[in-house]
């Protein structure tokens, strides 16, 4: 079964950034740390740099552990780890019903890239139209980089 590796890690960190006063994301929803949510998560809470990561230490063995009885065994680390860093974003629920995880368990995984690919957009807030977000285009290529990395 793959493992979460030190690369997922990084990449995670890279990808969340780390504030540690609590702010509103680009969904609306309060976030502090290392993209940490939960009704905690308030205005004017601040955290020390310990406290974020071992704030990420509990949502990465959260997100790891929901994801793992969702895939099949014989992925490698960094496309464990991709897939776990994919769900922190996407949501567990999300992931659960997505083409990616379906083409997985499908043992597709030559086209699991282009599945995770499809999740960069957002709702346009004066439309209410699904446009790509920049942000999430790069994130999402940033994750398949990590899936295409042979450990």
């Amino acid at each position: 079964m793959g493992a979460w590796s030190a690369a997922g890690t990084a990449l995670l960190k890279k990808l969340e950034g780390c504030k540690l006063t609590a702010y509103v994301d680009q969904a609306g929803v309060w976030t502090i740390g290392y993209g940490h949510t939960g009704h905690e998560v308030v205005p004017g809470l601040s955290w020390t740099q310990q406290h974020a990561d071992d704030a990420l230490n509990a949502d990465i063995g959260r997100f790891a552990a929901g994801v793992t009885p969702l895939v099949p065994p014989n992925l490698d680390d960094n496309q464990f780890s991709a897939l776990v860093i994919f769900a922190f974003n996407i949501g567990l629920a999300s992931f659960a019903g997505s083409t990616a995880r379906r083409l997985v368990n499908e043992g597709q995984l030559s086209g699991v890239p282009a599945a995770m690919e499809m999740w960069n957009k957002i709702h346009d807030p004066a439309t209410g139209q699904l446009v790509v977000n920049p942000g999430l285009q790069n994130r999402r290529l940033a994750e398949v980089q990590l899936w295409n990395t042979p450990v």
